[in-house]
């Protein structure tokens, strides 16, 4: 009996082209493997329509799995309650879906009785890291199979592979970009997007064309750190997500362009659409500058960097996000409240508006006018005591009592 593979599979060029390179090459049974995690947006294509896509490359089985509420209900969840930004700017999109993929791929594997696990990405990329190390926390048993590393084609020759084998591919010589998507946003890549100094075509995009001319005001509302509510309507977190791409992205918000770090050591021009993700994480931010004492606040703020790049670095199942994320969720317990959300054509977010229960902000302590309760003569001896150790500094070591040194 022939090896038998289970593939990652997104219905795009690389891991179409892998499924048959597989068998041709290493001569294994493929599997594989669909997730859903949010990548229905293009209605002209259908799950049906990938999954013939891939038993057309030749692989034994496609098996399709809605993960769209385990995604939102367990991973986009744990990036609101962190504020997830990596380099302070890229939500983590594909990030966040290959741990959601990981898991699923070595379910799979044990349902078919599987020796190894296969993903299509290339040597060069962040997603080779996750899938691995990802599978080798979950199955330190299952061998990991990288055919894009190994079959030395560019993605022009992909298409030719694709052509030669009659597999029904949607990418071209002409339209070569690398589209990754998920409920959390799009990933787009290759082509003009390769230039650093080239403005993005407008044609890839979908989540952001702005077909509003007019702003569009909502307030989202929070309970212990997530979503709940659009202007008081309440929805399941997935929904809410839809809604807000939807909403937000009809104005133009939500593009990303930014040169990202890889974890592989180069400098990457990556372009994004995440008008949901963006819109979520400012105004869940907004509450938190509310209700978070300071120390609290200042500590989870520098944390929640270290929490971002683990996740981009693949870390989702490691002890130390898993420690972060029981400190996330403490600091959670009154993150409730409303923000009001303006969006602006072409583009803009302003927030322009907060509130909750468990605010902080009290009118009495920070007023200038006549409701002023704050007892602005205790500050004297405060001062005095807190500046004491920089004043005895000056008078002892200060610059003036300085020698200056030899030359």
């Amino acid at each position: 009996m022939a090896k038998r593979v289970v593939l990652a599979y997104s219905g795009g060029l690389d891991t179409s082209v892998a499924v048959r390179w597989m068998i041709e090459e290493w001569g294994v049974e493929v599997v594989c493997v669909l997730v859903n995690v949010g990548q229905d947006s293009d209605s002209s294509e259908s799950f049906e329509d990938i999954k013939s896509r891939a038993l057309a490359a030749g692989a034994l089985e496609c098996v399709v799995v809605d993960a769209r509420e385990e995604m939102a209900n367990e991973f986009c969840a744990h990036a609101i309650y962190a504020n997830a930004l990596y380099e302070g700017k890229y939500p983590l999109v594909s990030a966040l879906s290959r741990p959601v993929i990981v898991r699923h791929l070595v379910d799979q594997a044990r349902k078919f009785e599987a020796s190894a696990v296969a993903h299509g990405c290339t040597g060069k990329g962040n997603d080779q890291v996750r899938f691995e190390v990802g599978t080798h926390a979950l199955a330190p048993d299952l061998e990991v199979l990288a055919p894009a590393r190994n079959w030395g084609m560019t993605r022009a020759d992909s298409v030719d592979y694709a052509e030669k084998w009659d597999i029904p591919i949607r990418a071209s010589k002409e339209k070569i970009y690398s589209i990754d998507e998920n409920l959390w946003g799009r990933a787009i890549e290759c082509g003009a997007m390769e230039d650093p100094w080239a403005a993005p075509p407008d044609e890839p995009y979908t989540l952001t064309r702005a077909t509003r001319t007019e702003p569009v005001e909502l307030v989202l509302s929070f309970k212990a750190g997530l979503p709940v509510a659009i202007d008081n309507e309440p929805f399941e977190l997935a929904d809410l997500i839809k809604q807000l791409n939807d909403r937000a992205g009809a104005t133009g918000f939500g593009r990303i362009d930014m040169v990202e770090n890889r974890r592989v050591g180069i400098k990457s021009r990556e372009v994004y659409e995440c008008p949901a993700a963006l819109a979520i994480l400012a105004a869940h931010s907004d509450v938190e500058d509310l209700v978070l004492e300071r120390d609290l606040h200042h500590e989870k703020a520098r944390l929640e960097t270290r929490w971002a790049e683990l996740i981009y670095d693949g870390m989702w199942f490691s002890p130390l996000k898993e420690a972060l994320d029981a400190f996330m969720i403490d600091t959670q317990r009154h993150v409730t409240g409303d923000v009001r959300l303006n969006f602006s054509p072409p583009g803009l977010l302003r927030v322009s508006g907060r509130r909750s229960p468990s605010a902080l902000y009290d009118h009495g302590l920070a007023t200038y006018d006549a409701a002023d309760t704050f007892r602005h003569a205790d500050s004297e001896g405060y001062v005095k005591i807190y500046g004491l150790g920089v004043k005895t500094w000056a008078a002892r070591q200060g610059a003036k009592n300085a020698t200056p040194p030899r030359p």
